[in-house]
């Protein structure tokens, strides 16, 4: 999922258990990539909530409901099931979360018309940069310096990020928390697969001999060899070599926008008519030559060859995660999306979902998100009980509530071993591929079912623990490293050479990985804004004809219509306001570069 869908961004070699992988989609990327007190006692116990104030300085006698407006969010409603249970034990509030992903965009525009968008907002830079001088925003700069785990990381992480909306924020007030950062380095790659890659099952890839890919005409005949030899699963499930999705589609095609990664040309956040390589090179989205009409070429060519699910123009991402579960994809393109199979039980059998390197493939992979990546966390202007919602989020980013909302419980998902550090239980090495039933205690149901709908986190798992310094990513812990030298992990690691995914990539010189740069960008006027609604809108709708259109002609004859009535829609102007914004990103990489 894009850095506008997931969460997440986030995942081992080649097998892994898998359990963090998927909240993000989770990234979508976001989709994403995916917590219990050291001493493993249960969510009721009272334990302290991490804010710094002294005990019993907050009252939470009162039960309160937090309204969340959630751009992360594939849910919405009231949060139950353990996530649910854990924070309303913990402090009393019950969670109602807004999914514009669900409700629609309109939920936006209709709630900050009405001058209240939610007390916990998870939205994007662009619309954070709306909502400061909107006056819908709450200013976190004095707040956060009673926090004791937030306040950590406002010199070298809130403040720099806030300082970037300098046009509305010229005192540099925190108003937003980003998404999702590292605590690495702004130039650092921790991951072992790139976020965006060809990923296949190694079992039915080596069934048809597993040939080398030299490009995507190869791989179009591998699905077609591997879908004619495995057309179902072992339970007579319907397998599809690819299935696309609609509901996260934004400026243009989101399942086009992705695997144009592959090919060096990303879409940047906060644009919809360009895409930029790692020398800074911007191409318009409807050029001839532009890494879009390759993958809308590549599509339109899977389903003539009766590749490409029938489901897609229909199905929601919920669909598309249930068919990755039952391992009925053959092709996956999200580093998180192997987490909904890959087990190390299942590993040990040389089962499970790998990266299938393509010869011609050169691929651009953003840093660590050690600035964020494309939202933020904030608190709206009406809030009320804002002690207590900034209690909550201090927790977010606690050792404790990193490790419940990354790993779940501990004495169920995970256990310390010998040394002080974690592994996973065998319940926990596929508690969310079998949505396994959470013991009472913790609030019975499914695990998966009742993990934070939130799905976003301010630190994400790859920061690092204080008890155990490793990640909080549990695919990075030794444990599991260790328990990963499966049939399936060195098998690859044989026939690639290689330790890991990134490492073939590296070696091989077919990866640029660029600074990772999240950052105010400007805001449209208007003008742009609606120009870039209507283009937005002409550009996806006429992206998944072609991908369906009848033959060749169809498709060609679109992609020209769509060239010259976009120019009709703003075309121009909007193009030009995209192109100051990747200017933008191209200098802040340079910067990084020289500066690292």
């Amino acid at each position: 999922m894009s850095k506008r869908r997931k969460a997440v961004k986030k995942s081992m070699t080649v097998s892994l258990a898998g359990l963090f992988l998927v909240t993000a989609a989770l990234t979508g990327c976001s989709s994403g990539s995916k917590n219990t007190p050291a001493s493993g006692e249960p969510s009721g116990s009272g334990s302290s909530a991490g804010a710094s104030q002294a005990a019993g300085a907050i009252d939470h006698s009162k039960p309160i409901t937090v309204t969340v407006f959630d751009n992360a969010a594939n849910y919405q409603g009231e949060q139950t099931g353990w996530y649910g249970k854990l924070v309303k034990d913990k402090f009393n509030i019950t969670l109602n979360i807004l999914a514009p992903q669900v409700a629609g965009d309109q939920l936006y525009k209709t709630r900050t018309a009405a001058g209240d968008l939610g007390d916990l907002l998870i939205v994007d830079n662009s619309q954070l940069e709306e909502l400061i001088p909107a006056g819908l925003v709450m200013d976190l700069t004095d707040k956060i310096k009673n926090t004791k785990y937030l306040s950590q990381y406002v010199d070298n992480h809130f403040k720099p990020f806030n300082a970037g909306f300098d046009k509305v924020n010229p005192e540099g007030k925190i108003y937003g928390l980003p998404t999702f950062e590292a605590d690495t380095s702004p130039t650092t790659f921790s991951e072992e697969i790139p976020y965006s890659s060809p990923i296949m099952p190694w079992d039915y890839y080596k069934g048809v001999g597993a040939p080398k890919l030299n490009n995507l005409n190869d791989l179009l005949n591998v699905l077609k060899q591997m879908h004619e030899k495995y057309p179902k699963t072992p339970d007579g499930k319907p397998i599809v070599p690819i299935t696309l999705w609609k509901d996260w589609d934004g400026g243009s095609m989101e399942n086009v926008r992705w695997l144009s990664n592959w090919y060096g040309y990303e879409q940047p956040d906060g644009t919809t008519t360009i895409q930029l390589n790692a020398k800074g090179d911007i191409v318009p989205l409807i050029d001839d030559n532009s890494m879009y009409k390759k993958i809308l070429q590549f599509y339109f060519d899977a389903n003539q060859m009766g590749l490409v699910d029938p489901d897609s123009p229909t199905q929601d991402w919920n669909k598309v995660s249930e068919k990755l579960t039952n391992k009925q994809v053959l092709l996956l393109w999200y580093s998180w999306e192997r987490g909904f199979y890959n087990s190390i039980e299942r590993g040990k059998n040389g089962d499970g979902n790998v990266a299938v390197p393509i010869a011609d493939t050169h691929i651009i992979q953003s840093s660590d998100a050690y600035y964020g990546n494309g939202r933020v966390f904030a608190i709206g202007s009406k809030a009320k009980n804002t002690d207590r919602i900034m209690e909550f989020m201090d927790w977010l980013s606690s050792p404790e509530g990193l490790r419940y909302y990354v790993n779940g419980f501990e004495g169920f998902n995970y256990e310390k071993t010998a040394d002080g550090k974690f592994k996973l239980t065998e319940v926990g090495q596929t508690a969310f591929q079998n949505n396994t039933p959470v013991p009472e205690e913790y609030g019975g149901g499914g695990y998966q079912d009742g993990q934070s709908k939130i799905n976003s986190m301010i630190m994400s798992d790859f920061t690092f623990d204080p008890d155990t310094k490793e990640f909080y990513n549990s695919n990075y812990w030794k444990a599991t490293i260790d328990a990963n030298q499966t049939a399936l992990t060195t098998d690859w690691q044989k026939t690639f050479n290689a330790t890991n995914a990134t490492d073939y990539y590296t070696k091989n010189k077919m990866i640029d990985i660029v600074p990772n740069i999240n950052t105010s960008l400007g805001t449209d006027s208007s003008d742009i804004k609606n120009k870039r609604s209507q283009i937005s809108d002409y550009v996806k709708n006429t992206s998944w004809k072609m991908v369906f259109a009848k033959n060749q002609a169809e498709f060609d004859q679109l992609w020209a219509k769509m060239q010259k009535d976009v120019e009709g829609l703003g075309w121009k102007d909007v193009l030009a306001a995209d192109t100051v914004k990747a200017q933008k990103i191209v200098k802040m990489r340079a910067d990084a570069l020289a500066t690292k």
